[in-house]
């Protein structure tokens, strides 16, 4: 695929020379590139006008028609083709009302959010450009805005997300006086639709460095403007017992710290399994958070509702909280139980939670091993036993449909979970033994 993405690129920009144009490779492309990291697409951008690029690239996609963005498309790859541009007149912090374009490239760099991603690149000898000093910053380690910080995060708002985004992903400083501006307009997120900062915290979340992420939202004061519930975890003790790395947040910090690059649902599952602790706070012979879990699960159905996140996404994150700490009781559940526990939908994920919660905690993985070692010794037709009898067959004794019949058929079931029943006769044996028929 790269070698792919290469040789497109590099035709299209073939082309556009031979039509005495200029045309640069831009972005996260050129900046990647020189951290010595794989690039997966390539935008390029170009002085000629869009009417130009139609001709020249007679099957290319609009995809931004009044911004004069182009998508050429081959092979399975794709480039993007954008004329230099100024804009402005931003309205809702997000889109620009006025949009021309330009014949100079520092012009269309100048109202780019970050200097390390207004670095050049010219496609056919290599050649970096770096008006803007991106160089300097990518070599320092430094995000840092274009320009004047604040007009910049004043024209979009998720500008702001995407510093945080960049600098926990590479492990770079936000610049002082970029910070000071993100610090003062953290309160205009909201102006940003919630899809848009779904979409940053998933990738703050999933892309590496979440830990990282995380602290540069609440010093930033982002978290407590998108995330408040988030935020009340700071300051909130534990008994030390139990947890002697600190409170709930540090708690919480120290499992997103060692999740890595997590599906989405798991890097929920750490960030929200102690939600409800806040709420659930008291102080009797210790301190606890009496039904935690389930206050958790509640609170994690509601922020991810807030934030758009699919419901498929929101039913398995919110089963996740409300089941880790079921954990703990695992060792003294019988064979129905533990085969209920373990075949639930994404037990995988919440059995990844457990370990992670529980080396953030400084606790050794006895509970871990012995709950994966006795997961592992079960088949999937142990664990998943067709049924022994169906409502068809409790029809056939008399039986009459109706929430009765799925009792019955669930207590069979639980008797073969156990290895109490192992046949349809003596399924059936049992029912007439504890059901009578109704009378009809």
């Amino acid at each position: 695929m790269p070698d792919l993405l290469t040789r497109l690129s590099k035709e299209v920009a073939a082309r556009l020379h031979g039509a005495g144009r200029q045309v640069y490779y831009v972005g996260g492309s050129v900046r990647d590139e020189l951290l010595g990291v794989e690039v997966h697409d390539r935008d390029l951008t170009t002085d000629a006008t869009p009417t130009e690029l139609k001709v020249l690239f007679p099957g290319a996609l609009e995809v931004g028609a009044h911004f004069g963005v182009m998508l050429i498309r081959r092979d399975g790859v794709e480039v993007q083709v954008a004329t230099f541009r100024t804009e402005s007149s931003y309205r809702n912090g997000r889109h620009p009302e006025e949009v021309r374009f330009e014949r100079d490239v520092v012009a269309d760099l100048c109202r780019r959010d970050f200097t390390i991603n207004a670095l050049l690149q010219e496609p056919l000898t290599g050649k970096i450009l770096d008006p803007l000093g991106g160089m300097a910053d990518l070599r320092a380690g430094v995000i840092r805005a274009i320009g004047d910080a604040a007009e910049r995060f004043q024209e979009d708002h998720l500008r702001m997300l995407r510093a945080v985004r960049f600098a926990a992903r590479l492990g770079f400083e936000i610049e002082p006086g970029t910070m000071v501006a993100i610090r003062m307009l953290a309160g205009q997120i909201h102006r940003i639709s919630a899809e848009r900062i779904r979409d940053e915290l998933i990738r703050i979340l999933t892309e590496g460095g979440a830990r990282r992420g995380f602290e540069l939202l609440d010093s930033s004061g982002l978290l407590l403007e998108i995330l408040p519930e988030v935020a009340a975890m700071k300051g909130v003790q534990q008994p030390p017992q139990f947890h002697p790395e600190g409170d709930v947040w540090i708690h919480t910090l120290g499992l997103l710290e060692r999740m890595g690059q997590p599906p989405v649902e798991l890097a929920l599952g750490c960030l929200l399994h102690d939600v409800g602790k806040p709420p659930t706070q008291t102080f009797e012979d210790r301190i606890r958070f009496n039904g935690h879990d389930h206050v958790g699960a509640a609170m994690t159905r509601r922020i991810l509702s807030r934030l758009r996140f699919p419901s498929e996404v929101i039913e398995a994150v919110e089963q996740m909280v409300d089941q880790h700490m079921k954990f703990k009781d695992a060792g003294r559940m019988g064979a129905g139980a533990f085969k209920r526990f373990v075949r639930q939908p994404g037990f995988d994920q919440l059995l990844e939670l457990h370990r992670l919660d529980i080396l953030a905690s400084g606790g050794g993985l006895r509970s871990y091993e012995a709950v994966k070692e006795r997961y592992a010794e079960l088949p999937e037709d142990v664990l998943r036993p067709p049924p022994l009898i169906t409502g068809r067959d409790l029809i056939e004794l008399g039986y009459q449909p109706g929430p009765a019949m799925g009792t019955i058929l669930r207590a069979v079931e639980e008797q073969q979970l156990e290895g109490e029943l192992a046949s349809k006769e003596e399924a059936l044996a049992y029912v007439k033994r504890f059901w009578a028929p109704a009378a009809t």
